[in-house]
């Protein structure tokens, strides 16, 4: 078995010792090539290698931000897949979340992780899971616009400048970004579903293909907790973001029985298709990074999109 190694050597909860653990045990089971990831956008150039390459399975050490470009550069351009010639994706966990790797059951640990994708690995077990698309890119777990994608480019923004990604970095981007926007009480997103009424003036949308949404540290956050790999895309969005109602929302959440309910909230569960605009760009996520503004995004479930690792 042929495998490609993809490092992010900036990942946040690995070293170069760990690294090369990691290199050890691989190859005690499959022909191994190692890159690491320069520039962004190399991983995914990286994995469109792979492809052509016919290697069998790409490994990830890094974050959900790797595991994004990898699976993007896995993906043909065409928005076809087939499993079945597009290598296979092994997750070791090694950025600040892994929230890809925790829906998919895996240990938050790299090393933890490791054990389980090599046992995987001599088993031969894998799955297959949907994928979600907006407009031209992949994500594996969320996409997001409005609220939510403005609070990940003000980390992003602060991680330029040196900081560490941790929770704590996140809820005060947020409660920024909550509080000192003029723009948060501007509903202006329409949610144009195929076959039912659109649905207009809505302040910000959350889009799933599995739970959790994202990780509070180990606190697993959920605005739709009946999300699956195996399911179309599920949504959340808020109608207002007025603190009584957004706190009622967040509070939900982060319930230890998720069930986010009220008047001010749109949800949808098992959504093969929709599309999202707005009359001004406003900011867009997918899977934790921020990939720009956008007045219209249309989102798609892709079936059977990739084989995994897990």
């Amino acid at each position: 078995m042929r495998a490609l190694l993809v490092v992010n050597p900036k990942a946040t909860t690995t070293t170069e010792r760990s690294r090369d653990v990691l290199v050890r045990a691989l190859r005690s089971e499959v022909e191994l090539q190692v890159e690491y990831t320069r520039r962004r956008g190399h991983a995914a150039a990286l994995a469109r290698s792979a492809v052509d390459q016919r290697v069998d399975v790409v490994v990830t050490l890094g974050g959900d931000g790797t595991v994004n470009e990898v699976v993007n550069g896995l993906m043909p351009a065409d928005g076809r897949p087939d499993p079945a010639r597009i290598p296979a994706l092994a997750v070791v966990p090694g950025g600040s979340t892994n929230v890809f790797a925790g829906a998919l059951g895996l240990p938050r640990e790299w090393a933890e992780g490791t054990g389980v994708i090599l046992e995987a690995l001599r088993e031969g077990r894998q799955r297959t899971i949907n994928l979600g698309r907006a407009d031209e890119r992949y994500f594996t777990f969320c996409a997001g616009m409005g609220l939510d994608a403005a609070v990940v480019r003000r980390v992003e923004g602060a991680r330029r400048k040196g900081r560490v990604s941790t929770p704590a970095l996140y809820l005060r981007a947020a409660a920024a970004q909550y509080f000192l926007s003029n723009r948060r009480r501007l509903p202006t997103i329409a949610l144009e579903h195929a076959g039912e009424a659109a649905e207009p003036e809505l302040a910000t949308v959350i889009v799933q293909n599995t739970a959790p949404w994202t990780y509070l540290g180990s606190r697993p956050v959920n605005p739709n907790p009946d999300a699956s790999f195996d399911l179309g895309l599920d949504v959340m969005a808020l109608r207002v973001l007025h603190v009584p109602s957004t706190a009622r929302t967040v509070a939900q959440i982060l319930s230890t029985d998720p069930e986010p309910r009220g008047r001010k909230l749109l949800r949808l569960h098992d959504v093969d298709s929709f599309t999202l605009r707005a009359p001004r760009p406003l900011p867009v996520q997918l899977d934790g990074d921020y990939i720009g503004e956008r007045s219209k995004v249309e989102f798609a479930s892709v079936v059977g999109a990739l084989r995994v690792v897990c």
